[in-house]
């Protein structure tokens, strides 16, 4: 199989984490093309990073459908819990992590434009997202364990993204539990390896 190669793009990393957790990276070929080139939009009608070609030729997008058919691939514990309340915990954090990135990648394509009223209200109000959402998992951090599952993948994935391109905007302070697990978790080997470039 192959996937989109992008060393920026915090999903494409969430996805090569998760093979890397379920020990299945070394079948994964990186994919290196532009979402301009007419060949994505055959495996991807939205033309979009990441995509993933299964071995029979399946295109799958976006990151939580890629990551979900990678968890159903290889021998290690699963990522996505099967059922009950650890599913359900593990599928709100993954939104969370999910929603962080989603409030900033366009935010800092934003802040690169030209300043208005209208854009500077949208730059506001997707810094809000982020800055509840990270007030949310501080309460939540003593319960996070060590990339067990999907929703701590992704947010680990996304607190990275923060690290990579808002080191102006630093988002330890005021949460010292989250900061603390974030630590321990990006020295393990599946985030050590995948650290984001430009």
């Amino acid at each position: 199989m192959k996937l989109t190669a992008s060393g920026a793009s915090p999903y494409v990393r969430k996805a090569m984490v998760c093979a890397i957790l379920r020990g299945i990276d070394a079948q994964i070929e990186k994919w290196v093309i532009a979402t301009t080139d007419p060949v994505l939009a055959q495996s991807n009608p939205l033309a979009k990073i990441p995509t993933l070609v299964t071995d029979d030729g399946q295109g799958l997008f976006d990151s939580p459908v890629i990551c979900e058919y990678l968890d159903s691939i290889g021998s290690a514990a699963p990522l996505f819990p099967a059922e009950g309340p650890a599913r359900w915990t593990a599928l709100r954090l993954h939104a969370i992590g999910d929603g962080i990135l989603d409030a900033s990648q366009p935010r800092r394509r934003e802040i690169a434009l030209p300043q208005d009223e209208g854009r500077i209200g949208y730059i506001t109000l997707q810094q809000g997202k982020v800055s509840r959402a990270l007030d949310d998992l501080e309460k939540e951090a003593g319960s996070l364990h060590q990339l067990s599952t999907i929703g701590e993948v992704a947010v680990a994935c996304a607190l990275g993204y923060l690290d990579f391109r808002f080191e102006n905007e630093p988002w330890r302070p005021g949460h010292p539990k989250l900061t603390a697990w974030y630590e321990s978790v990006v020295k393990l080997p599946a985030m050590a390896q995948t650290m984001p470039f430009a």
